[in-house]
């Protein structure tokens, strides 16, 4: 699904370019642009592991873009194509998105060159404990300097395997749960973590919709429900993401690109239903709820509403941008849209909501879950009856003083104390709130910025030249 032939930059260097112009906008001086995009710490790690076959070498590293708040944070990756550049780019993207959501980390972030799918479960729990224990050893796997989530090709079962290696290790770290977020519930997670990204990116498009003035700026109308969506790669991100929001805001999702081609109905897709075809049979074709398209990267050039990228980095580039047909594209993956593509969608007047901020969601529920391990209690557990009985006091009083009694479904509402699940929602959804008001805020005083991303790049650096700052680390603005 990659379109990066037609790229005269590298990834890494479309996030230093996107960096260098927000500094412009920003004013802020150079010589604290470049402390800014520099790497703190960059470690390759080669280590065996005896397998079936016989001992195999691994590859991996973890990247330290940022470590001017601890621990420093991002999610650790397994696939083939996994190299030390994409994982500097993706760490240097996790300390702006860590910024632009005020979620105190730095950014970090973790690759295994590996395709999963060749080894067994054990196989995979072995070289995992053996790439955490070298992570560990090194210092780079810790709860109060550096710790992982789940990304591509890993979940909640590869971050227990991470905290079991970390725990064998240091077992008398009191803290040692937050070594690692995205963890499964029964081992240390949190409610919500698994979809969070997903979740955030429902949240940041209500948000969107919410404001007529940039609503105008896509040519779309009224709110959500009924707007056309066509989503690339159904992985945890675009699975959770397309279901809420086809569930819930009734947005018609006409097709889902996966990596053997594409499904496509007009009159939309069951997402759930998909994601099923998808987990028996590996891909999407002869699903029987829509028409099987080959060539998927010709359907992300159809017409839509809503383009939602969200596979890999580089997927709207310099080669298709031009094809692209979409009134809003919103950047599920990380870089999914290039620095290249980019600009030319600006000219076009495409709008694109950029990943700083609609897929903060999954690191800002991390946060939520390495506080908790850090506290050893559960949200809500001192205030969740406290709440209830002061609901109960409510209703009471409503129906003493009308004389009237409320039906069982709204008064259970009134008094129903707030679980852990609703608690983390509510965080996730202030936390996107809060980020988009302060991009509006941005642009406003800046009317010189006339896009998303140049204006969340703007808000992080800003903020991280600040911290440096104060460090002594680099000069202030001009």
């Amino acid at each position: 699904m990659s379109n990066t032939q037609h790229e005269s930059m590298s990834f890494l260097e479309g996030v230093e370019r996107m960096v260098d112009k927000a500094t412009l906008v920003a004013g802020l001086d150079p010589r604290t642009a470049c402390v800014i995009k520099a790497s703190s710490a960059v470690i390759q790690i080669k280590f065996p592991v005896r397998l079936r076959s016989g001992v195999e070498v691994f590859t991996g590293w973890w990247s330290i873009h940022s470590a001017h708040r601890l621990p420093s944070k991002g999610g650790l990756r397994y696939a083939p194509h996994v190299n030390q550049e994409e994982t500097e780019a993706l760490s240097a993207l996790m300390s702006y998105k860590c910024a632009l959501a005020d979620i105190p980390f730095g950014g970090a972030k973790g690759g295994l060159m590996i395709e999963p799918s060749k080894y067994t479960v054990e196989e995979l729990r072995d070289i995992t404990h053996a790439f955490a224990g070298e992570l560990a050893r090194r210092g780079f796997l810790n709860p109060a300097t550096n710790v992982p989530a789940p990304d591509m090709g890993t979940s909640a079962r590869e971050m227990a395997w991470i905290a079991d290696a970390y725990k064998s290790l240091f077992p008398e770290d009191l803290n040692q749960d937050a070594c690692v977020t995205g963890k499964p519930v029964n081992r240390g997670g949190i409610p919500g973590r698994t979809e969070a990204t997903g979740k955030g990116i429902q949240y940041a498009l209500q948000e969107f919709f919410r404001h007529p003035d940039e609503l105008e700026k896509t040519e779309l109308v009224d709110g959500l429900a009924g707007q056309r969506l066509i989503l690339q790669g159904l992985g945890n991100v675009g699975y959770h993401a397309a279901k809420f929001l086809s569930e819930e805001d009734k947005v018609k999702v006409i097709a889902i690109i996966e990596r053997d081609g594409a499904v496509v109905n007009p009159e939309g897709l069951n997402v759930h239903d998909v994601r099923q075809h998808l987990a028996q049979t590996g891909g999407v074709r002869d699903f029987p709820g829509g028409e099987f398209h080959e060539d998927g990267a010709a359907v992300m050039t159809m017409a839509c509403d809503i383009l939602l990228p969200a596979a890999l980095e580089s997927q709207v580039s310099a080669g298709n941008a031009m094809k692209i047909q979409a009134k809003l594209i919103v950047e599920g993956a990380n870089g999914a849209v290039t620095y290249e593509a980019d600009e030319i969608l600006q000219r076009r007047g495409i709008v694109m909501l950029p990943d700083l901020w609609v897929n903060a969601g999954g690191v800002t529920v991390s946060y939520f879950e390495w506080t908790r391990n850090l506290s050893h209690m559960r949200f809500g557990r001192l205030q969740r009856r406290f709440d209830e009985l002061r609901g109960i006091c409510y209703a009471t009083a409503l129906e003493e003083m009308t004389g009237k009694s409320m039906e069982s479904r709204l008064r259970n509402e009134i008094v129903r104390g707030a679980s852990e699940l609703d608690l983390v929602r509510s965080g996730l959804d202030d936390t996107i709130r809060s980020a988009f008001a302060e991009i509006r805020d941005t642009m406003k005083r800046n009317p010189e910025i006339g896009d998303y991303r140049t204006a969340a790049f703007v808000i992080a650096i800003t903020k991280l030249a600040q911290s440096y700052t104060d460090l002594g680390l680099a000069d202030g603005g001009e």
